[in-house]
């Protein structure tokens, strides 16, 4: 059943917890600042209620009002603690990384794009089962090939950086991510599976591509001392995100069926072309703002810079 997945996960973050302390070293900085237990209620408030409004779009079972009443009380809070957050010396989400411009394209860019990335778990699997009549462990299978591709990226991952450095590959490879889920709309019952386990292959491989480069030029610039601080903003930025993304797709869906006078019906397979239109357009978006990045940002990281003369 279902139930599987969270059990599935447990060994393979035992496995990650005993890697992590294997090898990865413990640094610690000197000093530990207090904790800002104002700015943590705040912000654990103002979120929770924010991305549970998201959750909640666009779903039946929750009035439109509750839901869209969460977002604007998530959102006042969230204006508040940023009042709060940009006057205190040590935040518990230090907003002031936003002046670092590295950090501040890969997380703001990182947003558009993570929210159309978000929707495809919630859209996908719905297609293939809701919309083709797929089982859930057919349409597992096509899925899980997504992975597979990510998995084969890693490998890839720095020599094409070090190739076309930081502001190419995110610039081309959000407008390259986007259209394959644009295709992914075009999918129909009648698509040979062979096909579908292939653009899933190789998009999941560009998708994850894109992660990996965000997640580098992130702490590109970031001191050390800066850099537990720039892992949470970060962290919180990501989650934040992929729960719009999941709202976003369920919104595009109702509206599609809104549009063609079908609201509360379950949808079919010419319903779902719309929706990953739109969140193909929003990742191909995201470019726009890695369009502000130097040529040489992050050089460093991506092995760009020129090796020093042999002694």
């Amino acid at each position: 059943t279902w139930r599987w997945i969270f059990f599935l996960n447990v060994p393979i973050g035992l496995i990650g917890v005993v890697l992590v302390h294997r090898y990865i070293a413990n640094h610690k900085e000197p000093d530990t600042p207090p904790l800002d237990r104002t700015g943590f209620a705040m912000s654990a408030i103002g979120l929770a209620a924010f991305m549970l409004g998201c959750e909640m779009l666009g779903r039946d079972e929750v009035a439109l009002a509750v839901s869209a009443g969460m977002v604007v009380v998530g959102s006042i809070v969230l204006a508040i603690y940023v009042r709060h957050a940009l006057h205190q010396q040590n935040p518990i989400l230090e907003l002031r990384l936003f002046r670092v411009p590295t950090f501040a394209v890969a997380v703001g860019g990182g947003l558009a794009f993570r929210i159309g990335v978000g929707a495809q778990p919630f859209l996908l699997p719905l297609m293939l089962q809701v919309g083709f009549g797929m089982s859930a462990f057919s349409s597992g299978l096509l899925t899980f090939t997504a992975a597979v591709g990510a998995m084969f990226m890693k490998i890839a991952a720095r020599p094409i950086l070090a190739w076309m450095g930081f502001r190419r590959v995110l610039v081309y490879n959000s407008v390259l991510c986007g259209a394959f889920f644009v295709g992914y709309g075009f999918f129909q019952p009648t698509t040979p599976a062979l096909l579908m386990t292939l653009l899933l292959l190789v998009g999941g491989f560009f998708r994850s591509l894109q992660f990996t480069s965000l997640n580098a030029l992130t702490f590109a610039d970031i001191e050390s001392q800066r850099m537990s601080r720039a892992t949470s903003l970060s962290s919180t930025v990501q989650q934040l995100a992929l729960s719009m993304g999941v709202a976003v797709g369920a919104g595009l869906l109702h509206l599609t069926l809104a549009l063609r006078h079908a609201a509360g019906e379950t949808p079919g397979a010419q319903d779902f072309s719309f929706a990953f239109a739109a969140i193909g357009s929003i990742c191909a978006v995201s470019s726009l703002v890695f369009l502000r990045l130097r040529p040489d940002a992050g050089a460093e990281v991506a092995g760009r810079l020129p090796k020093p003369p042999a002694k």
